[in-house]
């Protein structure tokens, strides 16, 4: 095969899907360490890639080069994505295999089709082993700027033990309840000096206010709301220097994996077998296993079907605060 000079990666949303590539984009540079990547994607989105050594050219679909390229790798496979593709004049193109299908029988009939959980990465880079593209043991990666760290390291000082937690999610059902995330951080404040951060967009602040109306105004001073307040790589770098994670099934997930801080996952609606637990990161689930509604969607819900919310109501503050407890324990006295 002749040495690939040139080649375009799509995805143009969302957060924790485009970090998810970015394995792949070191992985293709290892393997054509000549070749131009240029990528395509939303422009909220560029942030997350501006800094990074595997990219040449971020381009939005609406000033996409209209050239030619050696390989064009899909991993948004949509029609918009389609439609791209079909401007370009590709010699080879590769599209990223949803198999929606089997989402759709786990979520309707509960049967699993699935013989293994694989990680949405290895699905994304499943197309390209014709090109001699290799796995490597590295997770997803972030490039904060100078900027960013200076301002993370003005919010977290080193010399006290900090909790990051990434208290939103888009969908109903993939949000752990406020009084339980209040709960847990009552425990936590009760037994540990803790600096904590609550972090998410905008659309999160409504959550993080919720939170903090559960906790005593004591607590309350030791816990800074940011949600809404800080820009992308602002929350990757608080993220990069904070001791550990709580979160939602959400893009902050995948952000702070890419630091190999050690994650605390709640998944209420989500599986494993969907792929998006985090990549070669440290990491503690904590799900209801057995629960026979279970995925009622393979993106999430505005409401629990059934009414209860058992997925998320029967996870155990107490576990996860115990958990939690022991891990910056074990980090003062190891």
């Amino acid at each position: 095969m002749n040495p690939l000079k040139s080649i375009l990666v799509i995805r143009l949303s969302s957060i924790g899907d485009i970090i998810l590539t970015t394995p792949l984009l070191r992985r293709l540079k290892q393997r054509f360490s000549n070749a131009q990547i240029d990528y395509c994607t939303k422009a909220p989105f560029f942030p997350l890639l501006e800094h990074s050594p595997w990219v040449s050219t971020i381009c939005t679909p609406e000033d996409l080069p209209r050239g030619s390229y050696d390989l064009v790798v899909d991993l948004q496979n949509n029609r918009r994505s389609a439609s791209l593709v079909r401007q370009l004049k590709a010699r080879r193109i590769v599209r990223y295999r949803k198999h929606n299908w089997k989402k759709f029988l786990l979520v309707r009939t509960g049967l699993n089709p699935y013989r293994s959980v694989d990680a949405v990465v290895d699905r994304y880079q499943a197309g390209l082993k014709a090109f001699g593209v290799e796995d490597d043991p590295a997770g997803c990666e972030l490039w904060p700027g100078d900027s960013e760290r200076d301002y993370a390291a003005s919010v977290l000082s080193s010399a006290t033990l900090s909790l990051a937690v990434c208290c939103g999610a888009k969908h109903y059902t993939k949000r752990y309840p406020p009084e339980k995330f209040a709960a847990v951080l009552q425990s936590l404040l009760q037994r540990l000096p803790l600096k904590i951060v609550l972090l998410g967009g905008a659309e999160d602040s409504g959550h993080a206010a919720a939170i903090l109306e559960h906790l005593s105004p004591e607590h309350c001073s030791l816990i800074e709301d940011l949600s809404g307040a800080c820009t992308l790589m602002q929350t990757a770098a608080l993220l990069q220097r904070c001791d550990a994670v709580l979160t939602n099934d959400t893009g902050l997930m995948h952000m702070a994996s890419a630091f190999g801080r050690h994650l605390f996952v709640l998944f209420g609606s989500s599986v494993r077998e969907f792929g998006f637990l985090p990549y070669h990161a440290p990491y503690t689930l904590f799900e209801v296993a057995g629960l026979t509604c279970r995925p009622c969607s393979h993106i999430g819900r505005d409401r629990c079907p059934k009414g209860h919310f058992r997925c998320m109501n029967d996870i155990s503050d107490n576990s996860v605060a115990t958990a939690l407890i022991d891990h910056f324990r074990s980090m003062r006295y190891p």
